[in-house]
């Protein structure tokens, strides 16, 4: 019971981490930016559905996956760690992931599915998380994730719908410093991922 209360503990810490959904805010409102308020709710809804339906597909499939492609434990928590430490190096910088690099986005229900869902909230950093919690996969630690990311797109959802209050309460520059913390804990999770793999590859005793 403990061990499987720590691990939904390092699942919501990581999920929060890489979904940022603070940081995000900004990026939601420069997006719909003169949309009216239905418009805006509308695409905070389908956008926070569509990406929950991703990962969890990818968490229902990742052993379908991981044999389809021949990955190897190992391999993908070295490979995944990487690009979750990229993520959060660049967050470090106060740069925008290229991930989530928006440029010329016009104001319309669409960027709910793109970039909003992909890659902004269930971008290539959130699928390899997901499938990483849930490589050596039990049916209890499949619903944890699953349950665990449902609660963070519920999060979201509401971060989305404050967000003009919020950000007007706490301040652009308040907002940054969550991004940096945000991207500090990130690059931490990629870098625990790269070791776990290589102890896993070489056999070393943790």
């Amino acid at each position: 019971m403990e061990d499987n209360l720590t691990f939904a503990i390092t699942v919501f810490t990581g999920f929060f981490a890489i979904t940022n959904p603070i940081s995000n805010m900004t990026i939601f409102l420069s997006l719909t930016e003169g949309a009216d308020k239905e418009t805006k709710r509308s695409i905070n809804k389908r956008a926070n559905i569509t990406a929950f339906m991703i990962v969890a597909i990818f968490v229902l499939l990742g052993k379908f996956i991981f044999e389809m492609f021949d990955l190897s434990v190992p391999a993908f928590k070295i490979a995944g760690g990487i690009l979750v430490f990229f993520i959060g190096f660049e967050m470090l910088q106060s740069k925008k992931s290229n991930v989530k690099n928006l440029k010329n986005v016009n104001v319309d229900e669409n960027i709910a599915f793109s970039p909003l869902a992909i890659p902004i909230l269930a971008g290539p950093g959130t699928i390899v998380t997901a499938m990483n919690y849930v490589s050596d996969p039990t049916f209890l630690k499949i619903c944890i994730v699953i349950c665990i990311f449902g609660l963070l797109s519920l999060t979201t959802y509401f971060t989305f719908r404050l967000s003009d209050f919020v950000v007007k309460t706490l301040g652009t520059n308040v907002i940054s410093v969550i991004g940096k913390v945000m991207g500090l804990i990130i690059a931490i999770i990629g870098t625990g991922m790269v070791i776990a793999g290589i102890k896993i590859a070489f056999d070393l005793s943790s």
